[in-house]
């Protein structure tokens, strides 16, 4: 999920003679026309669920897919946002599984390099965004059975050069638990999906080599293996999880996937 400043909205609605009856859940996805999300969107679809997806760009080949509703939305553009997930999901519209996956890596820098304006962008997507989704989607009359946002090991490991980024995850991941203690009839949890090769680690990989940020050379030693995975192959295994999630961890807790049995 990139920065930008893109303002227009587009909103794919499909009759709703098109959806098969045999769909398994509503799903609810940010993020969709790339890595992660695109991987997360391709396998719900692949399942049989109806999902409902929300990026900046067009998710290109899942566009015309008759089990995806699709809206295009700039998330830090907050007013705009609460209309378009209004529009996308009608209240009356309950879901099964909300992924809040979309967010922003920033620059790998120390603190002191890092602006007030860099920190302000990071929390507006990975953190501010959400915020104003969830208080859309939690709205009565709909019900919400299953809360998951992407987070990130970044979140807890403090490594040097990912400030920003893991100053936004950990608010993210007490902005889950907050939530979670307001909806005790919707499990939240903030799931660390591992490593997924995706266009993030194209920038990462290609930073020259920085004594400062160790954990990059690690990044670029686990790239090409099984270790990291694309996104649609994560994506299986991350939906496998998500499905045992509220019968693993407590409503609101953060959990790392390479931590689970």
């Amino acid at each position: 999920w990139p920065g930008g400043s893109g303002r227009q909205t587009v909103l794919v609605v499909k009759p709703r003679d098109t959806w098969r009856a045999s769909f398994m859940n509503n799903v609810f996805i940010t993020g969709v026309s790339a890595g992660l999300g695109w991987g997360l969107a391709t396998e719900c679809l692949q399942r049989g669920d109806q999902v409902f997806g929300i990026s900046r760009r067009s998710p290109g080949d899942l566009l015309p897919h008759e089990r995806l509703q699709f809206a295009a939305q700039d998330l830090t553009e907050f007013d705009s946002l609460t209309e378009t997930v209004g529009s996308l999901l009608p209240e009356h519209t309950s879901l099964d599984l909300v992924i809040l996956n979309a967010g922003i890596l920033g620059e790998i820098a120390d603190m002191r390099d890092t602006s007030l304006d860099q920190l302000r962008h990071l929390m507006d997507t990975n953190v501010w965004a959400n915020k104003v989704i969830l208080d859309t989607i939690l709205r009565p009359p709909r019900h919400v059975r299953q809360v998951v946002a992407i987070s990130s090991g970044a979140a807890v490991n403090g490594n040097r050069g990912w400030g920003g980024y893991s100053i936004s995850k950990a608010a993210l991941n007490m902005l889950t638990l907050l939530y979670a203690r307001e909806n005790p009839d919707t499990h939240l949890s903030a799931l660390a999906p591992g490593l997924v090769d995706t266009a993030m680690q194209d920038y990462l990989c290609s930073r020259p080599a920085d004594p400062r940020f160790e954990s990059l050379e690690n990044l670029k030693s686990r790239r090409h293996t099984a270790e990291m995975p694309g996104p649609q192959a994560a994506a299986v295994r991350l939906m496998e999880v998500i499905t045992r999630l509220p019968s693993l961890v407590e409503s609101g807790q953060f959990v790392d996937v390479r931590q689970l049995p």
